[in-house]
């Protein structure tokens, strides 16, 4: 029998149903990618590699295979062999055998998004084309074609080398990088495609503002999955247990549908791999968060590049071992399975090895208190993916926004896709944060209601719920009743020098912030009118002249115009901020802001806190369950380069006061990174700890 005849058996079925496709891919915490580059036949150690996977004990690897470069004697026609391979090399072949006699998971790594000359004069159609119709060169490689990731190139060309790749070797599955294309493509099948879609011409440019711009994003969406299904097929075709794992996912911003990719994958790779520009040090443990929304329990890897990630693409230098830590450890706490990512196989800088190997050396001793079963947070920021495509580009300032804010008063909080507000998903939250999330549908409306009304906190800010699901504004917000507000019609795009008079000095929403008698507003305001004549807490003092200096002085007395609306819904409490005051403090970073939303979420909340940690610093937490223990994580992120990386050195913490809701009290206590006991108070269902001054990184492990 011919393993494709096997393929297509009972036998095969039924192994396919005791051992589901991908299933091996849930076990390693530890990951290890090697990215060969063309000139490493031949001129690696590969026992030095081999040699170094003990060491970090990892227990998977991805390893580069072909694509635009075969790294195996490949039969396809036109598969590219590295010219450095001789007669009889098996680079990749060689690599994996001996990674599998180690007991690793393997991943084998394509890349489809370039091809080579000869690709071009054979098949110019498998070619990427610009507006006008100009085949494109690599913008990095001119020696490269771009290929199109939506046509034959990968529907075709792919689909036999991954179905070539997975038959000749013992491997858990396909790891496709940069599988969706370079942007949109104009080329003949794209455009044949998009007519037969939805009857019109591909858009002319990809201009979000474009018309045409949400329906080419449908468009894409379909293609993908459609080839994600392909691909896999051809996997599965030949080897029953192995996936195809695509490198996509991520946020608001993701390109693919993460909702569905969640339902569809078996695992995933978040490919956020280090901070350049200005991204702040919790963004890893962010990413961690939305790809859970998505994924469920389902695991995900994180990748951590030791290479610098910039425009500039330094490659072969290393990023600061501090930095390194900071960003793995942040993606850890927050659930994430460590990848870390080695370009070229002759290191040159060797900066990484170190920080890396104790790292992991680390996890490893404490795997058990890693192998995560629920988080314990109780608020959740949503995204929505939705708002980005047709409402918002700018969504994500919005989601940052509230993050650092719950982040900032160390309030654990998880992530929510706009697709699953259902009541099962949203059973674990007592308060959802819905940071701008223009674009709901009625249904959408109706779950939050639901959740509100069951006593869920909402904390909704500027147009959310204008929008209807297809991105056109509707003539009233959705959630109206629950906002207590009606839209006015028209929202300010630019408020300058505007700001909040404090009315209502009782109120819990404004501890901290009694004696500051006015503060500044947000930069763009949704004209509302209230449903209850009441004066509101806080109140808008509209824009007035900000030059010259002499006419910078209020013209009209103080008016009822609300800055928030706080109202109870069902055994639910709601806040609402017709103003953008997450992406405003995003922006801007003013801590009356943060302060503000912070004390939202706990008046919404209804409840004693799961977690308070008391102490200077910035701190990021959160709080999971295992089999049998809980742990509380606390990432050390106060650095002067807490906001634009790279970190220099670990500042420590001082000793920190801890509280715990805790309904069993611990047999046993530890403090993970000095693996030191930690002494602990537990009564009536609360724990009292004081942590260790914190460096980077440490774990408060509770044996129940």
């Amino acid at each position: 029998m011919t393993r494709r005849e096997f393929a297509a058996s009972p036998l095969a079925a039924a192994l396919r149903q005791a051992a589901p496709a991908g299933s091996r891919l849930a076990q390693p915490m530890r990951w290890f990618q090697l990215a060969f580059v063309e000139d490493d036949p031949g001129r690696y150690d590969m026992q030095f590699w081999l040699d170094f996977l003990r060491r970090v004990r990892a227990q998977g690897v991805c390893l580069s295979a072909g694509g635009c470069v075969a790294f195996y004697p490949t039969s396809i026609p036109l598969h590219y062999r590295s010219r450095f391979m001789k007669e009889g090399d098996d680079p990749f072949g060689d690599l994996a055998r001996e990674c599998r006699r180690m007991g690793l998971a393997i991943l084998a790594r394509v890349d489809p998004h370039a091809a080579h000359d000869d690709v071009f004069q054979a098949h110019p159609d498998w070619i990427a084309r610009d507006a006008e119709g100009r085949p494109r060169r690599h913008w990095a490689m001119p020696d490269y074609w771009v290929t199109c990731g939506l046509g034959p190139y990968n529907f075709e060309f792919l689909r036999d080398v991954v179905r070539e790749i997975a038959g000749r070797y013992d491997i858990d599955g396909i790891f496709a990088n940069r599988w969706s294309g370079s942007g949109m493509c104009w080329c003949d099948h794209c455009r044949r495609n998009f007519r037969a879609f939805c009857g019109r011409d591909l858009p002319r440019t990809a201009d979000r503002s474009d018309p045409l711009w949400p329906v080419w994003r449908e468009f894409f969406n379909q293609r993908l999955f459609e080839l994600w299904e392909t691909l896999d097929a051809a996997v599965r075709s030949v080897r029953p247990e192995a996936a195809f794992i695509p490198n996509t996912g991520g946020g608001a911003n993701a390109e693919i549908d993460m909702k569905r990719a969640g339902a569809r994958a078996p695992f995933l790779v978040a490919d956020r791999q280090a901070r350049y520009g200005v991204l702040p040090a919790w963004a890893n443990g962010k990413n961690a968060k939305e790809y859970r929304a998505a994924l469920g329990a389902k695991p995900v890897a994180g990748i951590i590049s030791v290479g610098l990630e910039a425009p500039y693409r330094w490659k072969d230098s290393v990023q600061q071992p501090e930095e390194i830590q900071l960003w793995a450890v942040d993606g850890i706490a927050h659930g994430m399975r460590p990848w870390v990512t080695k370009f070229n196989a002759k290191p040159l800088d060797q900066r990484w090895f170190r920080p890396v190997e104790e790292l992991f050396a680390w996890h490893a001793r404490h795997e058990p208190y890693f192998r995560n079963e629920a988080n314990l947070a109780r608020v959740a920021v949503v995204y929505s993916q939705e708002t980005a495509r047709l409402a918002a580009p700018d969504a994500e300032d919005f989601i940052r926004g509230a993050c650092h804010a719950l982040i900032e008063a160390r309030i654990p909080f998880e992530m929510v896709h706009e697709g699953l507000l259902d009541a099962d998903h949203l059973k674990p939250f007592r308060a959802l944060v819905l940071p701008d999330i223009a674009v709901l549908s009625h249904a959408q409306c109706e779950q939050i209601r639901a959740f509100a009304a069951a006593g869920g906190g909402i904390v909704a800010t500027h147009e959310t719920s204008l929008y209807d699901e297809s991105g056109r504004r509707r003539t009233d917000f959705g959630l109206a009743d629950l906002f207590g507000c009606s839209y006015a019609g028209n929202t300010i795009a630019r408020q300058q020098n505007a700001y909040i008079d404090i009315r209502g000095r009782g109120h819990p929403l404004l501890e901290g912030l009694r004696d500051a008698g006015r503060f500044i507003h947000g930069v763009r305001r949704v004209e509302i009118h209230p449903h209850d004549p009441a004066l509101p807490p806080l109140t808008t003092m509209p824009s007035y002249p900000d030059l010259p200096m002499e006419e910078v002085y209020v013209r009209q007395p103080p008016t009822s115009i609300p800055a928030v609306l706080c109202r109870s819904h069902g055994k639910g409490r709601v806040v609402y901020f017709p103003w953008d005051i997450d992406r405003t403090f995003w922006e801007v970073l003013s801590p009356d802001h943060g302060r503000l939303l912070a004390n939202a979420v706990r008046w919404a909340l209804q409840e004693e806190p799961l977690l308070v940690l008391e102490g200077p610093g910035l701190v990021d937490v959160a709080v999971w369950r295992q089999a049998s223990s809980l742990t509380v994580h606390l990432v050390n992120l106060t650095n002067p380069y807490a906001m634009k990386g790279p970190i220099r050195e670990h500042i420590p913490l001082p000793p920190q006061r801890l509280r715990l809701r805790c309904p069993q009290k611990p047999r046993r206590a530890r403090w993970l990174w000095k693996d030191e006991e930690a002494r602990c108070r537990w009564r009536d269902g609360v724990l009292e700890a004081q942590t260790p001054p914190i460096a980077l990184y440490d774990v408060l492990a509770l044996d129940l």
